[in-house]
Parts: structure tokens; sequence; C-alpha cells
């Protein structure tokens, strides 16, 4: 037998479970495996109660109190949130125990966050873990006091505009409604509306700028039109048509199209590549292209069917994987998709929007500050035309700088008004930046930086092997003519550039570079460089085109906080965590980029107990970051506590991070250390 403090002691050290405040849930299987003391202990409870082995399966154990509940839910395998059937509740202080049944209720207690009941290596751990993913991703745990019973948990999935098919949430506007049973006919659609999002497809237009009304939209595959209502509703010019609900809508040719999480659903491959031609047919500019991904074990618990799997509900399902989404797309359209995020593509119609996206995502945005009345001139002329007309001249400096060059007369707004004034573009500029003023070495900076964009832009495009397509914007071919005098010449350095990120031996010497030149980061001597995305259009050339080649496999970087440059293994790793702006953030999601592959592998830290702190967070923050001092001086004491130097590459669990302070008998409360 235990005593009560040798229980709660033994509870507080489990590595597995979900934990709460004052409980800790788990698996029988992962009690007796964890701890077999604490397992014989909570089975000489049962065998005492008389409660039989079959009649329960999960335990709750007080992680301050000497109490525990025995806990049965019969479907904890079979269903993605089990309902409860029994409770045996036992207060071990007391020796008093209180038994509740919930099989005859209808709206029982329900269990989520299953994989961390379970042990990391037990074979249902992964399918448990992609369960949780959608429905934190589908925002369904932002309120976690209402989901803990059947029916709230039900009615919050369905105003969130989905349903559950064999433990996966689908969106209603993908599912035929149901045939007719006993139950009447509900218009779950009307309360979809409430606290509505985009999907994900739409939300990436809208991140990239092509909501703003200056496009048309057809939604193909449309659904119940949850999307176009929104749109709709924001003025935005959007139709959409659909097999099943908007039989009878036209096929408009639009802007831009939605194929959204469609191909998926469609069981002959004939008709799935059908799909994505029409849809392409009916682009004008941008095709934007999206499935649902799915790992191999889980595919492998359904029944096969053709090319994907048949539900629970008789619908088919074919789960991609990144690579395998964009060759299917490349393969049909004989078109380079752009990987946007995991299981969404753009492809471009229109090339020459094509080329200002894939530009404008490498051209980086000056924060130059206005200058005052420019001392270029000691004439009395000059330096009277630049302060009575300097508001002027402000602007049309600022557009030198974030061109590099001299600007066409149709690229500055007031071309007419300052040519009036001072003739042309070249001698107004020739007035802002004479000689070896500041002035001249700004724009020779610009200038710099621009021909290094345009080189990794190009060279990106050859990676993704992209067409070389002859006819280009116009401000492209201004840039091309105005810094490498021809297409070839800049073609062969952008080849040069690409070749390169395939040297470990340049690569190691542009993350010393870039170590040197950047306002933050952490190098790992020959192993890797570790830095914040807010630098990366600050990183050399070749280290920017080896980031941006990652990013095209993997897609953007919204959810992502710091990148690791591998400096030997060709490899790029993307890191996500809980909250960057915490002092401790922990790690979220881990995505590694096989360069030479071309393969992307995920790895989410689901269960929060294994998931590893960042110690040096302030090696990745600049010296005049309001919380740099607080943040490092924290993480030396730290340091000095734990025994470890963080300067290094660390490889430490939350779990072993939070006994190390326990055993220096501290807490962390915001910058500062606290005695227990």
């Amino acid at each position: 037998m235990l005593t009560p403090e040798q229980f709660c002691q033994r509870v507080d050290k489990l590595a597995v479970g979900k934990r709460l405040p004052d409980a800790i849930y788990l698996h029988r299987d992962a009690l007796q495996q964890s701890d077999e003391a604490l397992g014989r202990f909570v089975q000489a409870v049962a065998l005492a109660l008389k409660i039989p082995d079959d009649g329960w399966n999960v335990i709750k154990l007080g992680r301050q109190a000497f109490r525990l509940s025995l806990l049965h839910y019969p479907t904890f395998f079979s269903d993605a949130y089990p309902a409860l059937h029994r409770s045996i509740t036992v207060d071990l202080a007391k020796l008093q125990h209180r038994i509740m049944e919930y099989q005859e209720q209808e709206n029982p207690p329900i269990l989520h966050r299953k994989e961390q009941m379970v042990l990391p290596t037990h074979q249902d751990h992964e399918a448990f873990c992609l369960i949780t993913q959608e429905g934190e991703a589908a925002g369904l745990y932002a309120e976690p006091r209402r989901i803990g019973f059947k029916q709230s948990w039900e009615r919050l999935i369905n105003r969130h505009g989905y349903t559950l098919v064999d433990g996966r949430l689908f969106r209603n506007s993908m599912l035929a409604a149901p045939q007719a049973d006993n139950e009447p006919t509900i218009d779950r659609h009307k309360t979809a509306l409430v606290r509505y999002e985009l999907s994900a497809p739409m939300k990436a237009l809208a991140k990239h700028g092509y909501l703003s009304g200056e496009y048309s939209l057809f939604d193909y595959g449309c659904g119940r039109g949850d999307d176009l209502r929104e749109l709709e509703a924001h003025g935005i010019d959007a139709l959409g048509w659909d097999p099943n609900f908007r039989p009878e809508g036209d096929k408009v040719a639009s802007a831009l199209v939605n194929l959204g999480y469609v191909i998926n659903v469609i069981e002959d491959r004939d008709e799935r590549i059908e799909a994505l031609l029409g849809a392409w047919a009916l682009a004008d500019t941008l095709l934007v292209v999206s499935a649902m991904l799915g790992s191999e074990e889980f595919i492998a618990q359904f029944k096969p069917y053709k090319d994907g799997i048949i539900t629970s509900r008789n619908t088919f399902q074919k789960y991609f994987n990144q690579s395998e989404l964009r060759g299917f797309i490349e393969r049909t359209l004989d078109e380079q998709p752009i990987a946007i995020a995991p299981g969404i593509f753009f492809v471009f119609k229109d090339k020459l929007e094509e080329q200002r996206f894939l530009a404008g995502r490498q051209k980086r945005h000056h924060g130059w500050q206005q200058l005052s009345t420019p001392r270029i001139s000691q004439e009395e002329k000059k330096r009277a035309l630049l302060e009575s007309h300097q508001e002027l001249f402000n602007a049309f400096w600022q557009q030198c700088l974030g061109l590099g060059r001299v600007p066409a007369n149709e690229e500055f707004a007031r071309s007419a008004e300052l040519r009036a004034l001072i003739g042309s573009h070249r001698q107004a500029l020739l007035l802002l930046a004479e000689g070896e003023s500041e002035q001249s070495q700004q724009l020779a900076q610009a200038r710099a930086e621009r021909i290094e964009d345009l080189l990794v832009y190009f060279a990106l495009n050859l990676f993704d092997k992209r067409k070389p397509y002859t006819q280009l914007p116009d401000e492209l071919k201004r840039d091309i003519k105005a810094f490498f005098g021809d297409y070839r010449s800049l073609q062969q350095q952008a080849v040069a550039l690409l070749y390169a990120i395939a040297s470990p031996q340049q690569i190691a010497a542009a993350c010393q570079l870039a170590h040197q030149q950047l306002l933050a980061s952490l190098l790992f001597a020959d192993h890797s460089l570790l830095l914040h995305k807010r630098y990366i259009n600050e990183l050399p050339a070749l280290l920017r085109v080896y980031v941006g080649a990652a990013s095209q496999l993997y897609g953007e970087l919204d959810e992502i906080d710091v990148v690791k440059i591998h400096i030997q293994s060709g490899k790029v790793s993307l890191m996500g965590y809980d909250d960057f702006e915490q002092p401790i953030p922990y790690l979220r999601e881990r995505v590694k980029i096989k360069m030479a592959e071309q393969d992307v592998d995920f790895f989410d830290y689901v269960d929060e107990q294994r998931r590893p702190p960042l110690l040096n967070k302030s090696y990745l923050l600049p010296a005049e970051h309001p919380d740099f001092a607080k943040q490092r001086s924290l993480e030396q004491r730290l340091g000095t506590l734990l025994g470890v130097d963080l300067s290094q590459d660390l490889n430490l669990s939350r779990i072993e991070f939070e006994a190390g302070l326990k055993q220096a008998e501290v807490r962390i409360g915001g910058f500062r250390l606290y005695r227990r």
C-alpha cells in the first residue's frame, strides 16, 4: 500500500497522462507500463471494491489529494471522442467511494486528447494525435469549459461547420445531406454561420491580397456555399457551382477559381482529373487547389477502395501527402504549382501575375527614414529647389530606394509634376544623390539589395523548374536591363547561385557571414544556424535561396517562428512554438525539409509534456528588443541552475526541464525565478 505522500509523489512523476491542475488522466495500460507500483495499487483498489477488469479502463489520479477515479469508456479506441459509461470515485483518505452511471444518459461526459493518455509507442498514438490536431485547427478547443459533454460538443462541432465521419472532421459543405431517418430535418447551415470563418484556401487568397474586391471569384465545388455567403457579405463578386447543392449554377470563368477539398472526395481518377481540368479552364488569373492530407498509418485503418478509402458513411476519401498532391496537379495541368501551405497550392494562368507574386515574396520592403532637405549641392538655386518642393522630392526618393534605380515615368505617380520642375527623373536623382553623399551610398545599397532580390527570385524559379517565360512584366524587364544588361546574363548568375546551395562549404561560409551580419542568430559550429523567420530576407543571397527552396516545398511560414539551416546534411528545419512571446516558449511543431529528396517530414508535439522548451531565445532577439536584457538574465540563471550551456544546441523535453526546476526548488514567473 502507498501512503498519501507516496501516492502524490508518484502521480506527480508520471511522464504520461493528460495533466489538469488537480488530476492526471491516463489509460490503465499506460499506467501499468509507467509505474508498476502505482499500477498495482490502483488494481488493488479495484479488487477491493469488486470491480471487474472489464469495468474500467481509464484512471483519474489526484495530484494533490489522496483520491482516484476508475472510469469506464468502452469505446476508448474505436470512437474519436468516447463517452463515459461509469465513474467510480474513491476517497482513499476517508475510505469512501461513489458510483455514477452515465450509459443511459443522453448527455454523458466525453473524452478529448486521448493521445496524452497512452504511451507515444502505442499503435494508436498517431491516429489520436491527428484527431486532436484537426479539432485544434477547426478552433474547437478555444473554450475548454464548453467541450466536456456530448451534446455541447456536437453543437460546437456543428456551429463551426463540421461533421464527424470515422473520427475525422469534415466540413458540412463537403458532405451530402444525411438520408432521411426518424429525426426531423434541421437546417444546420444556418447555425454554421455563427462564428463562421473562411476556409483555409480562401484565407490564403485573402492573405495575399486577392480578396480585395479587385478580382472576380468562382468556387468550383462550393458545397452549401458557406464561403460564398461570407465573401458576398464583404462585397466580393463571388459565384459557385456544386453537383449536389448548386447543380443549377452556371460554371463561370473568373479571375480566381477555388477547387477547395474537392478532388479528395472523388473516387474515379478520371473524374478527378476532369474536375481539376474543368476548374483550370475557368481560371483567368489563378487557380487554388486544396486536398486532405493523411499519413499511411491513419489510412491503413480503413477499408481500401481504388486509391483511397471508404468511410463509415459510405463516402470516398483520397488522402494525399504534400509531394503527391503537387505531382498530381503538375502532371494534370502541365503547370508548376506553388505551395502555399500543407495541402494548398496556387497555380497561375496569368504568368505576369505569377512573376509579380513570386518576385513579391523575395522583395525586401524598405523602412527608410524620409529625408530632410538633402545637402546635395552648395548652390543656392538647387537648395532652394529642394526645400521648396521637399515633399515631392521625398516621394521620388522613396520610389528610387524601393526600386534601386531610376523609376520609369509610369512607375512614379507624380512623374509629370517632377519632369515639369526639373526635366527628367534622371536629373532629379542626380540632384538628390550626387557624388559621395550619404544619399548616394543609400542608393548604392538599395541597388545591391534589389539585384540580390532578383537573383534569389530567378534562382528559386529554376529550383521549382518553372518555365523561362519570354513575356515578363514591364517592371521586371526594366530591372533586368538596369541591373544585368540582358536576360541571359541574369539567368547565368541565377544558375550559379542555385547550384551553390549543394555545396556544404559555401553554405558554411554563408552561415558564418550571416551570423556576423544579422542582428540576432545562433551558430552551432559547422552544424547549423538558428534564426527567427523575420530575418530570412536579411540572409546572404545563397541562404535566402536555400531557405526559399525549402519554403517552396512546405508553403507559407505563418505558423513557423524559427528556422534552422543545417550546414552539412542539406536540410532545413522549421519550428513553430506555442507562444513565442513567452519567456520560455515550447515547441509545438517541427518540420524537416530534406532538400536532396525534396521531401517534407512533419513532427507534432501534441503531448505538451514532451514539448522541448526554447531556453536560448535571447540569442534570437536583437539587443534593442525591449525584453532582451530580462530574457538573457533569465536564461543565464537557468543555465547555472541546470548546469547546461544555453548557447549550445539543446535537446531537453518539458518533463526534464520542469524536473530540473523542481530539483532546484524554483519556479518561473515572467522573467524571474522564485523559490517554491
